[in-house]
């Protein structure tokens, strides 16, 4: 993104180290940062003579307390235009709610992950404001630990699903490939659960936004006094991972010195903290994430060729939504059960009129921006039913065209052809057969019984119809 120094970020924390790390993210996408501790002075920040440059405000829930809400509505009164970003400890769904609903666009949890605020700030940016309900929130539905979690049927998704299953059963490193929101780190949170390491120590280490310094010595640990600032001893992930599984997302931003210290701790199975006099033995298994092709970037030297080689003795390979749109409205189906369970939710159906618009958009951001999408049409809509005007920002981007009738028809099966003849019953068969596994998540059996066959017969359609199931 480039950088634009008229990009102001009104601060409103009243813990003064929060704001100065909060600032340093902010100013690595450009951001200059303007920090009060109180909303009386956020409101006169607002009306005074930088005002007008402000194009985002990050509020700690803590500052105005119970009547948070109150002061986003009064910014969004004062200021329709800026985007207000909410930052809480709470875990609560009902802050969340409260807080879209008065206005706020997003909703980070403490302690933010940088990656996650340079999303949520990149979302406010005036040029992209009004697509703002296709980025991803921060925070939404808690992630599902099961592959019974991870629904579809498309055929290159299945194999990727299967191949991850059998992986999680062995012993080695693996490396999944994808783009951001495609599920990577859903899918290495259930190879874990589903692996012999499951009741050991598992931890996320995101190579994103972080200083190279910080990320080396969380993951590999350093000693007191091994740098300037090294006040206290720090033990690293891999080795507070030791017997576990360390889920390295985001691996295509390591730097090549770590990537060579982590080459080195696999092979000889010994973390060194910076500053240590000897090192110790580990034993982790690694689970890495990459939201780019890594082969690439090893022909071109910026990422090692050792450490590909030891990570991807098991490559998996997310396929993006656009090429999984068959996928859609078992997806949408999911995502509203899920949300609908929600504290402070209610369950939302879909109508025809909205899932032709979601398979109408090419989600650049995944499965996760259409989850968000979803997220906040269920906190906005109060009728029982989505709606093509339950997306505005949606029909905004793809236009009042009639894009006809929903392409996998996620409520039902689509009898008729354009001709208004019925389609053949083989084609029929098919989409029955597929909803049903979309529906039951891909667990064969219980398709076989819900559809009074069996698992034989099933299987036997399978290849008869065409559908290949890789689970």
């Amino acid at each position: 993104m480039a950088k634009d120094d008229s990009r102001v970020l009104l601060l409103i924390d009243d813990e003064p180290a929060q704001s100065r790390v909060l600032s340093t993210l902010a100013a690595r996408d450009g951001w200059r940062s303007l920090a009060v501790d109180n909303c009386d002075d956020a409101v006169s920040a607002l009306t005074g003579e930088e005002g007008k440059s402000i194009a985002a405000v990050l509020v700690d829930q803590r500052v105005p307390g119970e009547t948070a809400c109150d002061f986003i509505r009064q910014i969004k009164v004062e200021r329709p235009e800026i985007a207000v970003i909410m930052l809480t400890a709470s875990t609560s769904p009902l802050l969340a709610i409260d807080a879209m609903r008065a206005g706020a666009l997003d909703y980070l949890i403490k302690p933010v992950a940088p990656e996650r605020l340079l999303t949520a700030l990149r979302t406010a940016t005036p040029s992209i404001a009004p697509r703002d309900e296709l980025h991803p929130l921060s925070e939404k539905v808690s992630p599902i630990l099961e592959f019974d979690a991870m629904v579809g049927t498309d055929t290159n998704f299945r194999t990727a699903l299967a191949k991850a299953a059998t992986a999680a059963r062995g012993h080695g490193h693996v490396l999944i490939e994808g783009e951001s929101g495609t599920g990577k780190e859903m899918l290495m949170r259930a190879m874990h659960h589903a692996s012999t390491r499951a009741k050991t120590d598992v931890a996320l280490a995101s190579c994103a936004g972080q200083a190279e310094n910080a990320l080396e010595s969380a993951l590999f640990g350093h000693e007191k006094g091994a740098f300037a600032g090294a006040f206290d001893r720090q033990e690293g992930i891999l080795q507070k991972c030791d017997g576990g599984t360390v889920l390295l997302d985001d691996v295509e931003q390591l730097g090549l010195a770590a990537q060579e210290t982590l080459v080195e701790v696999l092979e000889t199975g010994i973390v060194r903290p910076t500053g240590a006099a000897h090192g110790f033995k580990i034993d982790v298994r690694i689970f890495a994430a990459s939201n780019l092709p890594l082969e690439p970037m090893v022909a071109d030297g910026s990422f090692s060729a050792a450490l590909y080689e030891k990570l991807s003795a098991t490559r998996i390979v997310l396929p993006p939504l656009r090429e999984r749109a068959g996928d859609i409205p078992a997806l949408t189906r999911y995502f509203l059960a899920e949300i609908g369970e929600k504290e402070g939710f209610t369950h939302h159906s879909i109508a025809d009129s909205g899932l032709s618009l979601l398979e109408a958009y090419d989600w650049p951001g995944n499965v996760r921006q259409l989850q968000t999408v979803l997220f906040r049409a269920c906190v906005h809509e109060q009728r029982e039913a989505l709606t093509a005007h339950s997306f505005p920002h949606l029909s905004e981007i793809l236009g009042d065209a009639d894009r006809g009738e929903s392409r996998a028809r996620g409520l039902g099966v689509l009898l008729y052809q354009d001709d208004g003849n019925l389609r053949p019953l083989e084609e029929i068969e098919a989409d029955i057969i597929r909803l049903a596994i979309g529906h039951y998540r891909g667990r064969m059996t219980e398709v076989a019984r819900r559809l009074g066959i069996g698992r034989s017969t099933l299987y036997r359609k399978l290849a008869d119809l065409g559908i290949d199931n890789a689970a």
